[in-house]
């Protein structure tokens, strides 16, 4: 065997193996990435859900002649203003997933309100329509935790693939950025006080 065609194997095996290695890498993180774009959409997908739910629940609860108005005024104000926030899948960056857990949150706290007012009014209590949403809500706040949590172990996995060495130095070059997790409501970490001393 000629000498000069030993290093030119070896050069050959090498950039093949270089080459290998940066496909694979490249690959698993599209991969990574896209698992983590499509648990995002089922989290959007749940917090869908619960927007319709939302709004069937106002239609039932505004039969109710006496029902509070200003609360159910700010249920749909801040259900109008969960619906317009929208976050494409390829750029989920901190700022716009707080913006849109900001709206979400503001949802939440009103549905809750409302719901809470409802203990108030017991012919809504007893509407079947109303307490079959009110339980298909429960199940869907359910369905939108589990998706959360599965989004964030997506990220997670997608996360620590693009920053563990060797793999960070080849990330920056293909493109492959950190994604922002979904993070805890500010505050979700204390118990809710709740009070059911309603006065007139």
């Amino acid at each position: 065997m000629k000498k000069w065609l030993v290093p030119l194997i070896v050069i050959g095996v090498l950039v093949f193996g270089i080459y290998s290695w940066a496909k694979g890498f490249y690959n698993t993180g599209v991969t990574y990435q896209e698992d983590a774009k499509t648990t995002w959409s089922n989290v959007e997908s749940s917090y869908q859900r619960r927007n319709d739910l939302i709004g069937n629940l106002v239609k039932t609860v505004q039969g109710a002649a006496d029902f509070e108005k200003s609360t159910l005024t700010e249920v749909i104000n801040a259900r109008a203003k969960a619906t317009s926030v929208n976050i494409n899948a390829g750029d989920l960056t901190p700022e716009k997933m707080a913006q849109f857990q900001q709206a979400q949150t503001g949802l939440s706290g009103a549905l809750s309100k409302l719901l809470v007012s409802v203990e108030r009014y017991p012919d809504i209590k007893a509407n079947k329509n109303f307490l079959e949403l009110q339980s298909q809500l429960e199940g869907t706040e359910n369905r939108i935790n589990v998706a959360r949590d599965r989004y964030n172990e997506a990220v997670n996995i997608y996360n620590k693939h693009i920053k563990m060495f060797p793999g960070n130095l080849l990330a920056g070059m293909f493109n492959l950025t950190e994604m922002a997790r979904y993070k805890a409501d500010a505050g979700s970490e204390k118990a809710v006080d709740v009070d059911f001393d309603f006065k007139n």
